[in-house]
């Protein structure tokens, strides 16, 4: 009898053990980032009408069901994109660029441009990232004070990127007030449908 209770409720609980799958793109449940230990909040697919862009992945020390929680979350963080087709470094900057200006006030942009500059040219200076490609960028704490590392295919490209407030930029593209896309949205803070 304990012998099927224990199978029983290791059946139940197998399903929340499983890694999220996106656009057949799997993601482990768990992921070590840097000295921190994550887990993962949600998936979901960026698409523009039919054409499929990326699957992603965010991962945070704790599950967090709000912006808010996600933004003040403290230890390692890790946004995962997986691309789905070919992609230029440029179209990828211009992007990440143009998200994280409309969510912040001019005031802002002044304090995170040079940083966005810097994110710009490691990105066009990688050229073209080809499909099946996954690029990390992740939130550091015990970096310093704190940075933001961008990694593709496992390998660090550029320079670290100092303060925690250029990863909050960095999440306000997705999970902004003013999302790139807010069915994403949704997935990546655990909402998917």
């Amino acid at each position: 009898m304990n012998k099927l209770l224990a199978i029983l409720l290791l059946a139940i609980s197998l399903p929340a053990l499983a890694a999220l799958e996106v656009a057949d793109v799997k993601f482990d449940d768990k992921a070590k980032v840097g000295a921190g230990d994550t887990v993962i909040n949600g998936a979901g697919l960026r698409k523009v009408l039919f054409i499929k862009g990326y699957a992603m992945a965010l991962y945070l020390p704790q599950k967090a069901a709000t912006t808010a929680e996600v933004l003040t979350a403290k230890g390692a963080k890790r946004i995962r994109l997986v691309l789905l087709r070919d992609a230029s470094g440029e179209t990828f900057a211009d992007a990440l660029a143009s998200g994280i200006r409309k969510n912040h006030s001019e005031a802002e942009i002044v304090a995170l441009n040079a940083r966005i500059e810097t994110l710009k040219a490691t990105m066009i200076g990688i050229g073209t990232v080809t499909k099946g490609a996954v690029i990390h960028l992740d939130w550091l704490p015990e970096l310093g004070s704190g940075a933001v590392r961008l990694t593709v295919n496992g390998e660090k490209k550029g320079e670290d990127i100092a303060g925690e407030d250029f990863f909050r930029a960095l999440l306000k593209i997705w999970l902004g007030d003013k999302p790139i896309q807010d069915d994403l949205k949704d997935s990546l803070l655990g909402k998917a449908s």
